[in-house]
């Protein structure tokens, strides 16, 4: 059965890094893009950074841009979210999802949660000022 397991998450103070690893099981999802989004209590799961199945396509929430970097290996079926300058507003729950659209590169189908079928089940991410 495949699954997804993120690792990673923690407290930091607000200017720090975190970063966050995303391991596939159960199948490869090499062929596949992967995305990381974010849920914050009270609010809906958003958009955070996606990256296309040969990581040449990356795409970034305006929120994160310059700050976040996405990357994958294919060979160990990982993909991992990087996250320097985190400020308060960064806080909640990531998730690391696996897209189900074959080898797409599009911006609209990689930031759609609704374009994913396989979810990890979270890494808690606090950043305090």
């Amino acid at each position: 059965q495949a699954q997804l397991v993120e690792s990673g998450g923690g407290l930091v103070q607000a200017g720090g890094s975190l970063r966050l690893s995303c391991v596939a099981s159960g199948r490869t999802f090499s062929g596949f893009p992967m995305g990381w989004f974010r849920q914050a209590p009270g609010k809906e799961r958003e958009f955070v950074a996606g990256i296309s199945w040969r990581g040449l396509s990356k795409y970034f929430a305006d929120s994160v841009k310059g700050r976040f970097t996405i990357s994958r290996d294919n060979a160990k079926n990982t993909v991992a979210l990087q996250m320097n300058s985190l400020k308060p507003e960064d806080t909640a729950v990531y998730y690391c999802g696996a897209n189900y659209i074959y080898q797409s590169t599009s911006y609209y189908e990689i930031s759609d949660p609704d374009k994913y079928d396989y979810w990890g089940q979270g890494t808690q991410v606090t950043v305090s000022s």
